[in-house]
């Protein structure tokens, strides 16, 4: 039995319907599509390596497009998350610290992750036929599969209890359920 009761007090909380909002789950919504296609165009044209010259400068000018596309982003999602009421049972240090240790975990399995990858292993290099030389399974890889992407979920999360936002806790779920989509597209 799922107790919607719960739902429908955070929706009391969000109003969907602004453009705020509407822009960061766009926003969200964009990212992985915009680097899965471009990703998968390039592997099957190599139009990107032919237009930079290689396929390692292609891969890092995408990887650069990714890394801005992901601050417009996290822009979108902060100004909708301001835009939108608080939670006053929320606005408290227990929620704020419980936010930031979240946080922190999500930031140490993004950069835990980036420094395993490195920037072609982490910016779809496979796709520019940049391959790593074996599969990377030490940490965070050992305890977590997709740990870039669920490391960034968790920081979106922690970001939304610091603010004490329900429109922050509606669209962590968008990023959630995109990155779902997105590791079943790409898997």
């Amino acid at each position: 039995q799922v107790d919607v009761a719960a739902m429908v007090r955070l929706f009391g909380y969000v109003d969907v319907t602004d453009t705020g909002f509407i822009v960061a789950v766009l926003s969200i919504a964009f990212n992985p599509l915009f680097w899965n296609v471009v990703a998968r165009w390039e592997h099957k044209t190599r139009a990107l390596s032919q237009v930079f010259g290689s396929p390692r400068a292609a891969c890092y000018c995408l990887g650069a497009a990714i890394l801005v596309l992901n601050c417009v982003r996290s822009h979108c999602f902060t100004e909708a998350m301001k835009s939108q009421p608080k939670l006053e049972g929320w606005d408290c240090h227990w929620t704020y610290y419980s936010g930031l240790a979240i946080s922190a975990v999500g930031t140490l399995f993004v950069i835990s992750s980036f420094l395993a990858l490195g920037f072609t292993g982490t910016f779809l290099g496979d796709y520019f036929g940049i391959l790593m030389e074996e599969k990377v399974t030490s940490f965070p890889f050992s305890v977590l599969d997709n740990p870039m992407y669920w490391g960034s979920t968790a920081i979106y999360l922690g970001w939304s209890l610091m603010h004490a936002s329900p429109a922050g806790l509606l669209l962590t779920a968008v990023v959630a359920i995109s990155y779902t989509i997105a590791v079943l597209y790409e898997g």
